[in-house]
């Protein structure tokens, strides 16, 4: 069991967590649904997923609220305006009403970027650093347990009651997360003072000039967007994989859910991981089982490529929180939102990329090409990473130099 629940603020801060998780994932699938039901459109359906993820390229402002305000009235007061948000889907009629859909979901996006960059600083608030690797891994573990349930539960609800009833129970939880979160009682780090700020441009910016100027984080970052723009191509093949086993379309969700079962898996584990080798060496083991896992799908084999799901679902895992322990170890309190957003910007950004360059080369390219393009690409990252020795600096903290940090 994690060290972090000896800790009551964090149990709480779990228990929050777990109820707007609960909504998220019962809310983004179904609204997709939604959208096609209402249209009889893919590409309506398609836009929701794009909707969720423009609002990364407005993470850094997100970032910047969540450096600037207490956290824990942050993250309750989010929940409450997103739950208002979502039950705006009530107004939701006909094919007429599908900007709404959209607007909601672009926002409920943006909202999911405010919680992270302020989740960020909660934990290295109320945890000690040796007790990060574990709360990160049990968050995760929580995360991909849900994302195997909850949709079918929103599905469900959606099938019996419609749409407004899953907008109903995603703004039920987001409400009942925000009241756990005013229970927490945790001593939150002062922002930086209002004399001691920078121009808005640089304060907006500061995330990023962290992650470049901090050598065991600079290279890490580079060498992760690299991998995740290239798996962005997965979304692509993952049907081709299926239909060269002479398996039904359907069979993509068996994969995931079994590769959801690896990331629970390497969410379980991946604090002794950690511990044993240290947060770099995690993300790189990490990518080199990504890599042997996006490998499996070249075998015409079905056990062969479900086994490779669940290295693919481990090594996620094990590379993410490496990361995300490493980089909130190494990060002052004051800049934890900012370079919280900064990572996903960093990160999720070419991903989309990828995911449309896979889209375009899908229908030219052999998709055998492609995953072990994808494979070769990871596993190179991982090597690299692994290869790398950067002196590892003790835990930054906000009485270093800002000239340090910044």
């Amino acid at each position: 069991m994690p060290s972090a629940l000896a800790h009551r603020p964090f149990r709480r801060l779990t228990v929050a967590w777990t109820f707007s998780n609960f909504g998220d994932s019962a809310l983004y699938l179904t609204v997709a649904i939604w959208a096609k039901d209402l249209t009889g459109s893919n590409a309506a359906a398609g836009m929701v997923f794009l909707m969720l993820g423009l609002p990364v390229f407005l993470a850094p402002l997100a970032g910047q609220l969540a450096d600037r305000l207490s956290r824990r009235r942050l993250v309750a007061g989010v929940n409450v305006v997103a739950a208002a948000g979502v039950l705006a889907l009530l107004a939701v009629d006909d094919a007429a009403d599908l900007w709404l859909i959209y607007l909601v979901t672009f926002g409920y996006g943006w909202v999911g970027y405010v919680t992270s960059a302020a989740q960020s600083g909660l934990l290295k608030d109320m945890l000690d650093d040796d007790d990060l690797a574990g709360a990160n891994g049990l968050l995760t573990t929580l995360d991909q347990g849900l994302r195997l349930l909850t949709p079918l539960a929103g599905a469900g609800v959606y099938a019996l009651y419609g749409g407004g009833a899953v907008a109903v129970l995603t703004a039920s939880m987001l409400v009942i997360a925000a009241l756990v979160v005013l229970t927490v009682r945790v001593d939150e780090s002062a922002p930086t003072p209002a004399a001691e700020r920078e121009g808005f441009r640089r304060e907006l910016t500061a995330g990023f000039r962290h992650l470049r100027a901090t050598p065991q984080l600079a290279d890490l970052m580079l060498l992760l967007a690299i991998a995740v723009a290239i798996t962005g191509i997965a979304n692509s093949t993952t049907f081709a994989i299926v239909e060269a086993l002479g398996l039904p379309s359907e069979f993509f969700g068996v994969l995931a859910s079994i590769q959801g079962g690896g990331s629970i898996v390497g969410g379980l584990t991946v604090a002794l991981l950690i511990r044993r080798t240290g947060e770099r060496t995690a993300v790189g083991v990490g990518l080199a089982a990504v890599a042997a896992g996006l490998a499996a799908a070249l075998a015409p084999s079905v056990a062969v490529v479900v086994a490779g799901a669940v290295v693919l679902g481990l090594g996620v895992v094990w590379a993410v929180v490496g990361m995300v322990t490493l980089r909130q170890r190494l990060t002052p309190t004051r800049l934890q939102g900012r370079t919280s957003a900064a990572t996903n910007m960093v990160l999720n950004g070419p991903q989309v990329a990828g995911t449309a360059a896979g889209a375009a080369l899908i229908s030219v390219v052999d998709f055998r090409l492609l995953v072990a393009a994808m494979a070769a690409t990871v596993l190179t990252c991982g090597v690299v990473l692994l290869a790398r020795r950067v002196a590892a600096p003790a835990a930054v903290t906000d009485e270093q130099p800002a000239a340090q940090t910044v």
